[in-house]
């Protein structure tokens, strides 16, 4: 083995034993300075300060505040930001689980072996490309100019170091900081290069912890408090991710270090700011693609012989559509959660529009804003993206799209079913209709309780078939789309297919609230728990005043306590 060959099973060998003792400490499972939250309740340990039934306590609550490994999105979005790279080397990395509809709750995200080797090769590959080029435009000095003359080398790498380090830990460097990433220099310079030296510190900081953990280590100065205010780094790092799903930029940083992200009216202002800038848009989009589950179309099938167009060209397409037509209403459109669900327009690529029946340029393959009949269309629930992962390969599943109204947008999550239960979709004969098979769950004791509450919202959609090809008819027969809305707090009572039913929606408090509930969870990497409902209730009610502004929701998110606080450390040691 060659020295440099050495120096980076080094590298690696180090970075699995730190890895491996970050995750026995807690960091790896989300659990440095923090208890694991439950889904939506909390241990004896988390209890709150109120009683049974007393109004929260504002104030005086816990803040759970998990430490969060990044996530393969998030950690692209980062190297892409600091280092201006075009590789995606997170799409090699152990798939992120899934917790509650999001996989960015801290609770999974653990790091395996399989991790810390990814990350390693990840580290080796950014930090080949950064050097590879004009090495002058990475640096703070002219590397011709001081090549070979040591004192200048290192003085220069010093800088980087403190430069590079600032944006890559998300915070000034301390000085062990500082000499560690000097050693990593030191050990590429020695028998190499300057150019080499530099891109050991790439790799060292790209494999550290805190660079792939989002840590908030922050001690409290006042032993009898039981939580903390985050530090201005911990808060522009909070906010950014929030808002961009990337590290702080030097802008940011530099607000940080001037203390203008001390109040909740400089918050606000930064958010709104930083919300017109490009990264926003692939950042809050994300959370409509995890929320509303199409994820899943990278791995779903249709039955070619039923859906003979649903091919790489139209998936690619649907895969587009959602994230166009959600900037469409968060950035030109009124921000409103009824526009979401009712605007009937659409953003098609050449193969999406000739499923919707309309013509955009040929060969189009950016969505294009396209105009659809509002008899037939209402917002992201008519999509084909959201229609085609909620049915089955064959055929379409009033139970699966039921099932998606009243969790995502209702937070009514139906139990599972027994474990002797068949699962398989019914059957009948031909000409037979969805809704005459799929009443046998009506008819069946076992099924009838749960089913209740999905079927009849499920039905309203059928007229779209299993890659939401809109159709009237199914075997012959005239599809009937009436449905029914049960055990809701304000929205019970028949309504004739999806676009009613997104009316419903759409001036529902329970959807307003449900979402302001998802969006907490998907920020905050956790579930809700008991202590949470001061934070909650002022999400909600902002919501609520704000007639259900999307944007202004994502603002909202910076005036709550579980923003700005978290639980002491020393309290939970």
């Amino acid at each position: 083995m060659d020295d440099l060959g050495y120096r980076r099973w080094r590298a690696g060998h180090a970075l699995m034993a730190t890895l491996a003792l970050t995750a026995v400490a807690g960091c790896g499972n989300g659990r440095i300075g923090a208890a694991d939250s439950g889904s939506g309740s909390s241990s004896g340990e988390d209890a709150s300060t109120s009683g049974p039934g007393d109004p929260p306590v504002c104030g005086a609550e816990r803040i759970l505040a998990p430490q969060r490994r990044l996530t393969r999105f998030e950690y692209n979005n980062t190297v892409r930001d600091l280092l201006g790279t075009s590789l995606t080397p997170a799409d090699q990395f152990p798939p992120d689980e899934i917790a509650g509809g999001f996989n960015n709750n801290a609770t999974v995200l653990t790091v395996s072996a399989l991790h810390a080797e990814k990350y390693l090769l990840a580290a080796e590959a950014l930090a080949t490309e950064a050097v590879a080029g004009d090495l002058s435009k990475l640096v703070p000095c002219d590397p011709a100019a001081v090549e070979g003359q040591v004192p200048q080398e290192e003085a220069c790498a010093r800088q980087f170091v403190q430069d590079f380090g600032r944006r890559a830990y998300r915070r000034p460097l301390e000085t062990s900081d500082v000499d560690r990433l000097m050693r990593a220099y030191a050990a590429g310079r020695t028998d190499g290069s300057f150019r080499e030296g530099i891109e050991v510190v790439i790799r060292a900081a790209l494999q550290s912890p805190k660079f792939l953990f989002r840590l908030e280590l922050r001690h409290d100065l006042d032993a009898s408090s039981s939580r903390v205010r985050l530090d201005p780094y911990e808060m522009a790092s909070r906010l950014s991710y929030l808002v961009w799903a990337s590290g702080p930029d030097d802008e940011l940083l530099d607000a940080a270090e001037a203390g203008l992200l001390d109040t909740r009216e400089q918050l606000a202002e930064r958010t709104r700011q930083m919300l017109e800038h490009p990264r926003a848009r692939r950042a809050i989009t994300e959370f409509y693609k995890q929320w509303l589950n199409l994820g899943k179309l990278e791995t779903i099938v249709k039955e070619e012989s039923q859906f003979p167009g649903y091919d790489d060209e139209l998936v690619a397409g649907i895969s587009a559509e959602t994230p166009a037509f959600v900037e469409h209403v968060l950035w030109s459109g009124d921000h409103k959660l009824s526009s979401l669900l009712t605007l009937p327009v659409g953003f098609a690529t050449e193969s999406v529009a000739e499923l919707y029946g309309v013509t955009v340029p040929p060969g189009s393959t950016t969505p294009q804003l396209v105009e659809l009949p509002p008899d037939q269309r209402a917002g992201v629930l008519t999509q084909p993206a959201f229609l085609a992962v909620h049915a089955h390969p064959d055929q379409t599943s009033p139970v699966l799209r039921g099932k998606a109204i009243r969790s995502k947008f209702m937070c009514q999550d139906p139990p599972p079913p027994p474990d002797d239960v068949d699962l398989t979709p019914p059957t009948g004969d031909e000409g037979v209709t969805a809704r005459e098979r799929f009443n046998q769950h009506a008819s069946n004791a076992r099924c009838a309780g749960c089913h209740q509450l999905m079927d009849p919202i499920g039905f309203a959609f059928e007229n779209f078939d299993a890659v939401g090809a809109y159709r009237t008819e199914e075997g012959g027969q005239v599809i009937d789309v009436s449905g029914e809305m049960v055990l809701s707090d304000d929205m019970d009572g028949p309504f004739v297919g999806v676009r009613q039913l997104a009316e419903k929606l759409a001036g529902s408090a329970q959807v307003r609230e449900c979402l302001a509930t998802q969006w907490f969870r998907y920020t905050a990497g956790r579930f809700e728990n008991v202590d949470d409902e001061c934070s909650l209730d002022g999400l909600r009610a902002g919501f609520h005043g704000s007639e259900g502004d999307l944007v202004e929701l994502i603002v909202a998110t910076t005036q709550t306590d579980a923003f700005l606080y978290r639980s002491a450390i020393a309290e939970e040691e």
